[in-house]
C-alpha cells in the first residue's frame, strides 16, 4: 500500500506546465482573417459595381417638377426606403442611379405623381401616368417584413417596370396608399384611351 504522501509526491512530479502561447502563431491567424474579411468585402463591393455597370442603360430618374403640390394636399408619408427591383422579381436589385441605397424617405403623392425625397441618397420622381399600381408584400431584395408590412409602388421608368419597396414609420397607412395610387392608375389609364 501506498502512504498518501508518496501519491501526492508522484502525482505532483506528472504535471506538466500550461504551453506557452505560440504569439506569432496566434497573430498570423488573425491576420490572414481579416485579409479574407476584407477579401470577401472587397468582391461584395466589386459585384456591386458590375452590377450597377449592367444597369447603366437605364434613363436618369426625373426630378420633382417646379410647383409640385402647388394647391392640392399631397398624401404624405415618412418612413424607409429600402430597394427598388425589376418588377415580379423580388430579389434582382437595382442599382443603377442609386436605387439600391437604402435610406430614410418622405413620399408625397398628388395626381401629379409620386415625389420621393431621400435624405443621404438620390431624390426622384414618378409621373402619375407612369405609376403601375401598388400592393402590400413581405419582401424585397435584403428585407422581409410580416405579410403586408411593406409598400411596393410598381412604376414605368423607360422600357422597365420596377417596384420600388417601402415601409412607413406607422404601417397602417400602407392600405389608404395602395387605395390611392390604384386610384390615380385608374384616372391615368381612363384620360389616356
Amino acid at each position: 500500500m501506498t502512504s498518501p504522501t508518496h501519491l501526492y509526491l508522484r502525482l505532483a512530479a506528472e504535471q506538466k506546465s500550461a504551453e506557452v502561447t505560440d504569439w506569432s502563431a496566434r497573430i498570423s491567424w488573425v491576420v490572414g482573417l481579416l485579409v479574407l474579411i476584407a477579401f470577401v468585402y472587397w468582391l461584395m463591393r466589386q459585384g456591386w459595381k458590375w452590377r450597377g455597370s449592367l444597369q447603366s442603360g437605364l434613363p436618369e430618374l426625373a426630378t420633382t417638377p417646379e410647383g409640385f403640390g402647388d394647391g392640392e394636399q399631397p398624401l404624405t408619408l415618412t418612413g424607409r426606403y429600402h430597394a427598388s427591383t425589376t418588377a415580379g422579381q423580388w430579389l434582382d436589385r437595382i442599382v443603377a442611379h442609386g436605387l439600391g441605397t437604402r435610406s430614410r424617405v418622405e413620399l408625397a403623392l398628388t395626381d401629379r405623381g409620386l415625389d420621393v425625397r431621400r435624405p443621404g441618397a438620390t431624390d426622384f420622381f414618378v409621373p402619375a401616368a407612369a405609376l403601375r399600381g401598388a400592393r402590400l408584400d413581405k419582401g424585397i431584395a435584403g428585407k422581409v417584413l410580416p405579410e403586408g408590412g411593406l409598400l411596393i409602388i410598381t412604376w414605368a421608368h423607360g422600357d422597365k417596370l420596377i417596384d420600388s419597396g417601402f415601409r412607413s414609420d406607422r404601417s397602417a397607412e400602407h392600405p389608404a396608399w395602395v387605395e390611392a395610387i390604384e386610384r390615380l392608375t385608374r384616372t391615368t389609364e381612363g384620360t389616356a384611351r
